[in-house]
């Protein structure tokens, strides 16, 4: 922790143009800097971590963390041999013609764009409908946007009583303050549809990730609804869904995804989340390291999908990590 900032007088928000370390000139004076900036204001530890834990315990998260450590050791693997035989393949010309999209822009090594294949009537349709969706910002004085917070609440909490929208109970979910309309800015509608979605399809991954469950956590850990709403933007700019049609090599990957599942955005964001928490603990990340770890996760993921065999997000080796 840096020094002369304490935990209780930090109140900081993430503004989506800080994500991959960008810093938005433009921020409010609440706003940080920069994602290696802390993300979440003083919280309450003291319930989580009070009580040890019993020998059984301790030897299960081991063996936990043992088991994401060598998955994601794996998967890296396989993703740099795919790097790596994919470098071999742009040096056959007629290979890249036949197989792959082209370099529109070589000299752009840093961002390189690729000759977007043609779309099918259905991926023109799903590109459509997820780009209308990103477009939806979060609106807290709607009644539908106010429901999809309160279904939220009710999937991560069933034994729990429904709090007021502004309840200081909001923090234990991993906002930043009593009120979570406020943590949306440039996330969106989409970013709380993604959590509902991930609650409701991976309850046991999206419990275990709420609640810290797995391997062995830092004393200032990342807040889980507000990582959320980070990853994702990060994946909305890594699939370059905010152009017209998506130009990168991982946003033309993802449309072939598009076309065989039309929730393959949503689907692809479980995987994210998971990813980022096994590398969080491969890490043994803290509070002030997340940006670091959202970076590796986006590299990792885009390195996934730049696999030849990946058709599907099942197809992904970290889709494995997800358990329902």
């Amino acid at each position: 922790m840096r020094s002369g900032t304490g935990i209780g007088t930090v109140r900081r928000r993430l503004h989506h143009s800080d994500v991959g370390g960008i810093r938005n000139e433009n921020y409010e004076t609440s706003g940080l800097d920069g994602l290696d900036e802390p993300l979440l204001g003083k919280r309450d530890y003291d319930d989580k971590h009070s009580e040890g834990k019993v020998m059984e315990e301790i030897w299960d998260d081991e063996r936990k963390k043992e088991q994401l450590h060598w998955t994601l050791l794996f998967s890296n693997l396989i993703a740099q041999w795919a790097q790596w035989i994919a470098n071999l393949v742009f040096g056959s010309g007629s290979f890249i013609v036949r197989h792959l999209p082209l370099l529109s822009n070589t000299k752009n090594r840093s961002n390189p764009k690729f000759i977007v294949p043609t779309l099918s009537p259905l991926q023109e349709e799903r590109l459509r409908n997820l780009q209308q969706r990103l477009g939806v910002p979060f609106d807290g004085s709607r009644v539908d946007h106010q429901d999809a917070l309160k279904l939220l609440w009710r999937l991560a909490y069933p034994n729990r009583e429904l709090p007021p929208l502004k309840s200081e109970l909001w923090k234990d979910m991993g906002w930043q303050g009593p009120d979570p309309s406020t943590d949306f800015w440039g996330g969106g509608f989409i970013s709380l549809e993604s959590l509902i979605f991930f609650a409701k399809k991976y309850p046991e991954s999206f419990q275990r990730l709420l609640h810290k469950q797995d391997g062995n956590r830092a004393d200032w850990e990342y807040p889980f609804a507000v990582a959320g709403i980070n990853i994702s933007f990060m994946l909305t700019q890594m699939l370059d869904l905010q152009s017209g049609k998506p130009s990168s090599l991982a946003g033309i990957r993802f449309l072939k995804l598009l076309g065989e599942d039309e929730m393959a955005f949503d689907d692809l964001y479980c995987v994210a989340f998971q990813m980022m928490d096994a590398q969080w603990l491969v890490k043994r990340a803290s509070y002030m390291e997340f940006n670091d770890v959202l970076k590796s996760t986006r590299t990792q993921l885009e390195r996934e999908l730049s696999l030849e065999d990946v058709s599907s997000v099942k197809d992904l080796p970290a889709y494995n990590l997800l358990r329902r």
